[in-house]
């Protein structure tokens, strides 16, 4: 039984990391795969979090705790009570959810989605990546932890990923969006899948868990996506896309020399406007049109939304500029990767003017399945034509991704086994006027080419907005 005093006490914060906790944070002991977070409630006690959720028998050593014992909260299913908490505090808020879902790019659309709602009220946002059934909680959980209440809060922008079916439509119970955005349907997780078509079946999720009477923002140039709007009669579509006919449309797409910026006509239903976004390439510009979409469907304008919209600026590790006093500029995507989102970020560079190289650091693909070894070859032949001078692979599949280029003629293909090895491949060839890109998926750490180039490159430039 929770006591009078604990049922007083507000959570800093919740986390189930327990090397993050924080004095005063409610620490929840989720089991996961490898590690039980129940070994670990003796030490956040230690740390200071104000109470811990458990589940009984997972946790024997209780009776030893001291008074900790009565800062325990015994549930069933730590995990189920996480998320049947989120799905109370935003049934009982009563105000617009929207989720964000996509292959690729899903993070930075739902954070163009969170700045372009910025004038129509204060946003809930998801964090980096919490777009799992324990992040999309844990981001709902700010709404009643250190001060804040639901009521402060007028938007949430939910990004919602999946690794298998039926996520996506967990996420959408705990979090019913009012609009649901389908950003594109690619390869990422088709190791899960097997096919786009399943994958696109999954990513509808989204769109079967709107509310009755809310909107669909669909991608118009993806026929997998647009394809969606057939699947609920009760809601409303609103499109985007630059090729096909949208609601929401980009013209005269043109890439600042310098990549400071990507500027473009932004259409709307409701008029038109110039946009210079802050991110380089077209599939950043998808990412604000799906942003203005959403915008649109709250009634704001076409200048307020590409006003906000030239005040973004990229998320981390999601295509950051990064100058060296060196002469050395650097694309930092290091942070995901797939085979869409790969091509999309090389051909960004290369309309880049005022470089004398390319060069093009790509780590392994992750969960592409059976097709890996393709898509690895596929995407390198695409690199070579795409007129850059070097690519670095890293690890594993990569080394298919090297043997793409080589077969298309790109020469200076090389293969390394890490991150680091790559980075001091990079560091002993780069010249000043080198543009790099450095891509790889999450679990191959690209990021470490990154901090060697820091290191080595030393003071970096400011890069001012445009």
């Amino acid at each position: 039984m929770l006591n009078d005093e604990l049922a007083a006490v507000e959570p800093a914060g919740f986390t189930i990391d327990s090397r993050a906790v924080k004095p005063g944070d409610l620490f929840i002991a989720l089991p996961g795969e490898r590690v039980d977070g129940h070994r670990f409630v003796r030490e956040v006690f230690e740390k200071g979090v104000c109470a811990a959720l458990v589940v009984h028998h997972r946790l024997p050593f209780a009776s030893d705790l001291g008074e900790m014992t009565g800062k325990l909260l015994f549930v069933e299913n730590t995990a189920c009570a996480l998320q049947q908490l989120a799905a109370r505090i935003l049934a009982r808020w009563h105000r617009p959810v929207i989720g964000v879902t996509g292959s690729a790019g899903k993070t930075t659309m739902k954070d163009l989605i969170a700045q372009v709602m910025a004038p129509a009220g204060n946003v809930l946002k998801s964090l980096g990546n919490l777009n799992t059934s324990y992040g999309l909680p844990l981001t709902v959980s700010r709404m009643v932890t250190a001060g804040a209440r639901p009521a402060d809060f007028d938007f949430a922008v939910l990004e919602m990923g999946m690794s298998s079916f039926g996520e996506i439509a967990r996420l959408t119970d705990i979090a019913p969006p009012t609009v649901g955005v389908v950003g594109n349907v690619g390869t990422a997780h088709l190791e899960f899948f097997g096919s786009q078509e399943r994958l696109a079946r999954a990513k509808a999720e989204m769109v079967e868990g709107i509310k009755s009477g809310g909107m669909a923002v669909l991608n118009a140039d993806d026929p997998r996506v647009m394809a969606m709007q057939r699947l609920r009669g009760d809601v409303g579509t609103v499109s985007f896309g630059i090729d096909s006919p949208a609601d929401v449309t980009a013209s005269q797409l043109s890439s600042a020399d310098d990549l400071r910026c990507t500027r473009f006509t932004l259409k709307t239903p409701d008029g038109e406007a110039q946009v210079a976004l802050p991110l380089i390439g077209r599939h950043n510009v998808y990412n604000a049109l799906a942003a203005a979409a959403a915008g649109h469907c709250f009634g704001l304008s076409a200048d307020v939304i590409a006003g906000q919209l030239s005040t973004a600026a990229p998320s981390k590790m999601r295509g950051e500029l990064i100058r060296f006093a060196s002469g050395v500029t650097v694309i930092d995507d290091s942070y995901n990767s797939n085979p869409q989102a790969l091509l999309q970020a090389v051909q960004a560079m290369t309309g880049a003017k005022g470089f004398q190289r390319r060069i093009v650091v790509a780590g392994e693909m992750l969960e592409l399945g059976e097709q890996g070894v393709a898509l690895h070859r596929h995407c390198g032949r695409e690199i070579a034509a795409m007129t850059v001078d070097r690519l670095i692979g890293v690890r594993g599949l990569a080394m298919e991704l090297v043997a793409g280029a080589r077969e298309a003629n790109l020469k200076h293909a090389v293969f390394s086994e890490s991150p680091e090895d790559a980075a001091e491949k990079l560091i002993a060839d780069a010249r000043p006027g080198d543009l790099v890109l450095v891509k790889g998926s999450r679990g191959v750490r690209t990021e470490r080419v990154i901090e060697k180039l820091r290191a080595a490159f030393g003071p970096e430039e400011s890069v001012s907005q445009p």
